[in-house]
């Protein structure tokens, strides 16, 4: 890129710019609303960050039925975990590399394991994105509303005035939207550092007033762990790894070098992600910390090596806060791979258009809109919505994992055998994850994901159909025959005389080789003399151009410009009908209100019924 200097020395005579500077300064600026790696871990980690808030309380509330002895096997889960962590990262550091342009699960499963498995990947990955909004903004308002009781009865007023709130700040651009969370993402990843730090130099619990007066939720009567407790207490921790796979499904939204940057933020999050598991599973077992209701684990924890002060309030307003804005993954990477799906014609190709500031607007509104209604089906209560949250997301790190096996033999480069093991390693402990799940939650919801997943294979299917249907009814690919000349009709619909009409005429003969002006005759005797009126006005007017009336015995309106227009097109096979209706466009918005909407009819009825071109005619009053 030339320095500003440079840039001085090119300019011309007239002061103007050459043309590759101006593309070089569009370019800049389009730059400019990209995720640099820090932006990148504020906008895209927010919901594996906001997961250490439910992750190990997942496990401890599985182990608890164990009784103690259960509770004792949170570490040895929780490194098991993070270990998968490990290879997950390493696994999409590789993704982001091989795979630039984003997509992450699903353009790896689209290059090596087909077009179905890719599908079945992407409706995965949508279904997962669109249940983290719900899940995020419901659980950060029970965290509000478990503070403040009484706001309780209006919990989905408040969720859906967040999700409207965060919709809002990804529409101003992803790149603003990353800066308005790196407060919020640093203080609480900092106030769960601090608690863990503080917590390590403790032999025992400063306070245990959050959790005084709870019940206890901790089994009594067992006294071993087995392997399918131990495998459920896994698989449910694994809800913590949610969110690993967006940096890479949204690479193109990272500045250049894209994939350097998406791998600096994929690793970083990792870490902190892993730091912070490994962290909290230690104090629980060093604070001998059981389960109760009506208190989160994380409460208790911060309780425990902070003390019940104002830390412990910053730590929970802190988790509220992230909570809520977790949603902020999704939107960051679900309009990406929308627009991916668009490009490949599995959804409409709207979701593949940009608005300024790079926004995909129309998936992002889509995924607003769809969230919302979750929300409003669940009432607000995140125990509706958890048991659907992790399923989907363990089915694309499967399949991610197996793809990226595949893609190493194929390219065999330098040590590709290790890289492969570690993936077939990470397919294996994802897709046992992603069965348990799915079993253990199967009454509480997940079959309704069993059903949707197929379902929505099933739409970018069909939509993947009908465009190649009109590619082929367009002959795309293909030569088209040279453009010709063709006699055209325009048919002008008037109904009195106006300066509309005059205008309406006017364009007609500039477009057209013959204009005629048609008009509906009712059957009522109202009707018959306005029709006469216009035929006297019409004939002392001479316009040049031929009125023509159309009876119409039921009184529609739209009925007899359709056949005159089919009678127009049949004469000769080769003329160009073209209907121009003419309509007023008054200076005010509550004024349109005030129209007869003709026009509107008359359009609907010759686009339903002719293949005649439509031209609308907006004559601006005022």
């Amino acid at each position: 890129m030339s320095t500003p200097a440079h840039t001085e020395e090119r300019l011309d005579g007239t002061g103007e710019e050459p043309p590759d500077t101006k593309a070089g300064h569009d370019g800049l600026r389009e730059e400019q609303h990209r995720l640099t790696a820090l932006q990148g871990l504020a906008a895209l980690s927010l919901d594996a960050m906001a997961s250490v808030a439910y992750g190990p309380e997942s496990i401890v509330l599985v182990l608890a039925a164990a009784g103690a002895h259960g509770l004792g096997c949170t570490l040895p889960v929780t490194l098991a975990i993070a270990a998968l962590l490990a290879v997950l990262v390493a696994s999409y550091r590789q993704v982001i590399a091989a795979f630039p342009d984003g997509g992450g699960s699903y353009a790896v499963a689209k290059r090596h394991l087909g077009r179905r498995t890719s599908l079945v990947t992407a409706a995965s990955l949508v279904l997962d994105y669109v249940l983290n909004v719900a899940v995020s903004v419901t659980a950060g308002v029970a965290a509000l509303t478990s503070a403040f009781p009484g706001l309780h009865p209006h919990r989905l007023w408040i969720c859906l005035g967040v999700l409207a709130l965060v919709t809002g700040v990804n529409l101003r651009g992803i790149a603003e939207s990353a800066k308005a969370f790196i407060v919020p993402t640093a203080v609480f990843v900092g106030s769960i550092l601090t608690m863990i730090v503080v917590g390590l130099f403790r032999d025992a619990p400063a306070s245990t007033e959050a959790a005084a007066g709870h019940a206890s939720a901790l089994g009594s009567d067992a006294t071993t762990v087995g392997a399918l407790l131990l495998l459920k207490a896994f698989a449910a921790g694994c809800s913590a790894l949610t969110g690993v796979e967006a940096v890479a499904n949204a690479v193109p939204s990272f500045r250049a070098p894209r994939a350097r940057r998406a791998q600096r933020t994929e690793v970083a999050l990792g870490a902190l992600l892993g730091a912070m598991l490994i962290g909290l599973s230690v104090l629980i077992g060093r604070f001998h910390l059981q389960p109760v209701e009506g208190v989160t684990v994380l409460a208790q924890l911060a309780d425990a090596s902070l003390g019940h002060n104002w830390a412990f309030y910053v730590v929970q307003f802190a988790t509220v806060v992230l909570l809520a804005l977790a949603a902020n993954t999704s939107f960051g990477g679900l309009p990406v791979l929308m627009s991916l799906l668009a490009r490949d014609n599995y959804l409409p190709h709207v979701f593949s258009l940009k608005a300024d500031r790079q926004v995909h607007r129309h998936g992002v509104l889509a995924l607003a809109a769809v969230s919302a209604l979750l929300l409003v089906f669940s009432g607000g209560d995140v125990n509706t919505l958890v048991p659907l949250f992790a399923i989907g997301v363990f089915v694309g790190f499967t399949v991610c994992q197996v793809g990226m096996v595949r893609h190493w033999r194929l390219e065999r480069s330098s040590g590709w055998r290790g890289k492969a093991l570690l993936n077939g390693f990470g397919a294996l402990l994802t897709g046992v994850s992603a069965v348990v799940v799915t079993a253990t939650k199967f009454s509480e919801g997940a079959w309704l994901i069993v059903l949707a997943l197929p379902l929505m294979v099933l739409v970018f299917e069909a939509v993947h159909r009908a465009y190649t249907r009109i590619g082929d009814g367009l002959a795309l690919g293909r030569v088209p025959e040279p453009p010709r000349r063709c006699h055209s009709v325009v048919v002008v619909p008037v109904s009195s005389l106006s300066r509309l009409t005059s205008k309406a005429l006017t364009a007609a003969v500039s477009l057209g080789d013959e204009v005629v002006a048609v008009t509906v005759a009712p059957p009522d005797a109202e009707g018959r003399r306005a029709v006469e009126s216009l035929r006297r006005d019409w004939d002392l007017w001479r316009p040049g151009v031929e009125l023509v009336e159309l009876p119409a015995p039921d009184r529609a309106l739209g009925r007899p410009i359709v056949d005159y227009v089919q009678e127009v097109a049949g004469r000769h096979p080769d003329n160009r009908v073209i209907v121009l209706i003419p309509e007023v466009e008054p200076a005010r918005l509550w004024q349109r209100l005030l129209q007869n909407q003709r026009g509107a009819v008359v359009a609907h009825a010759v686009r339903r019924d002719t293949d005649a071109v439509i031209c609308r005619l907006r004559f601006r009053v005022g």
